[in-house]
């Protein structure tokens, strides 16, 4: 009976249905929700992001959100690693041109991170909207860094990195959305 019990509990519960259901279910049923919410989402990306920790298994809606912008802020402090380690070899012969761009990159990573581990704490304090500008906001620096090598002619050694952590906060944002609005329509 315990046994029993403790699995009910650790059951998502949808809050739409009322009713509690799979977290597999619960992850398809949002990712399905954001793809058509957005033209830039990644269905295929949303699984494999959100499956790939073990807490998204036995999550609701809310712990989603929490999943996808701690993957994306675990992404962007890997990516400000790679920057870093970038720069250091920069006697290695980078152009100086390329060295701008990862110095620009450098610092809206590092603002990035700071801005993500801000915007977890907004949306635990039940304030969507500011977590999800704060999440847009790192989107926009992925995009902005990338952009800075495409200005210069310079090949991107980002581009992958930029795709990713746009993509994580693209989750994360739509979630945090589906929250902030009748979660009832969901």
């Amino acid at each position: 009976m315990f046994l029993f019990l403790f699995l009910f509990l650790l059951t998502p519960y949808d809050e739409i249905s009322g009713t509690r259901t799979s977290s597999f279910d619960l992850i398809n049923k949002t990712r399905t929700t954001c793809s058509h919410k957005s033209i830039v989402f990644n269905y295929t990306f949303c699984l494999a992001s959100l499956l790939e920790i073990p807490s998204s298994h036995m999550s609701n809606l809310q712990g989603l959100a929490i999943v996808a912008t701690e993957l994306a802020l675990r992404d962007a402090t890997r990516t400000l690693s790679v920057i870093k380690g970038l720069l250091r070899n920069e006697t290695s012969g980078l152009r100086q041109m390329k060295t701008a761009c990862l110095r620009d990159c450098d610092l809206l990573y590092s603002d990035g991170v700071v801005t993500l581990v801000d915007s977890v704490g907004a949306f635990l304090e039940g304030r969507y909207g500011d977590a999800g500008a704060w999440v847009t906001a790192v989107m926009e620096g992925t995009t902005t860094c990338e952009e800075g090598f495409r200005d210069v002619d310079e090949a991107s050694p980002l581009t992958e990195r930029n795709y990713s952590l746009f993509q994580l906060c693209d989750v994360a944002l739509c979630i945090m959305n589906l929250l902030g609005s009748d979660v009832l329509s969901f």
